[in-house]
């Protein structure tokens, strides 16, 4: 059995988060999002696959086990009560959470982790809108409709927004585009211009790389001309 080390629980985690955002995940696809060398990742995968965390569907792809899945869940639901309680309890603003969470949530021990889970009154979400694993049982991490999959003219409801970029969190936070947020799409320019959207009576103009982080529902046609 692979001991959980945290360089153990950041390699599942990542494999996880590559996998359910739809990914193929390659050893060199996780030296770049780790920012560590390939031969590390090699060493490592090799150890993962030993212990019968991942295996490898093909040669060149890999994936986790149940075991793994199950232990990539065990981190995913620490972290995100981690950013859970920063954010609530501490004031720290939803665009600096997942940093402070990568610190703490291999230090956290399972007692602290239930304290705080019955101290927020088990949230089932993060400030990002991403699910919280639960202690036990089935876990969907659904990320619903892509923004820029929504057609101009409809109405949309905020989700979950991806807390890769925290500069673009902080800009989406200031222009209201958070999970619960409805939005309406009222245009999109051509050859790759920004999508415009309504956000509380306000227009705003949205590039590519900051509607790709937002995901949520779509609810219907619009009510109301823009």
């Amino acid at each position: 059995m692979v001991a959980m080390s945290r360089a153990t629980e950041d390699y599942l985690k990542t494999i996880y988060h590559l996998t359910t955002r739809g990914e193929v995940v390659t050893t060199g696809q996780l030296a770049k999002e780790l920012g560590v060398s390939s031969p590390s990742v090699s060493a490592m995968v090799k150890r993962l696959e030993d212990g019968h965390l991942v295996d490898r569907p093909d040669p060149r792809s890999l994936r986790l086990t149940p075991a793994g899945e199950r232990a990539a869940l065990r981190v995913v639901r620490r972290h995100r009560l981690l950013e859970t309680f920063l954010h609530r309890a501490a004031g720290v603003p939803w665009d600096e959470v997942h940093a402070e969470a990568e610190l703490l949530e291999h230090a956290l021990s399972e007692r602290l982790e239930e304290r705080i889970d019955a101290a927020l009154g088990y949230p089932t979400h993060d400030p990002h809108g991403d699910p919280i694993p639960p202690r036990a049982g089935e876990h969907d991490e659904d990320w619903g409709t892509p923004l820029a999959a929504v057609p101009v003219g409809h109405r949309f409801r905020v989700q979950r927004v991806s807390d890769r970029d925290s500069a673009a969190l902080r800009h989406l936070g200031k222009l209201g585009i958070v999970p619960g947020a409805e939005i309406e799409v009222t245009a999109q320019e051509p050859f790759g211009g920004p999508t415009w959207v309504v956000v509380a009576g306000t227009r705003h103009a949205l590039g590519g790389p900051l509607i790709a982080l937002v995901h949520g529902h779509v609810l219907g046609p619009c009510t109301t001309a823009n």
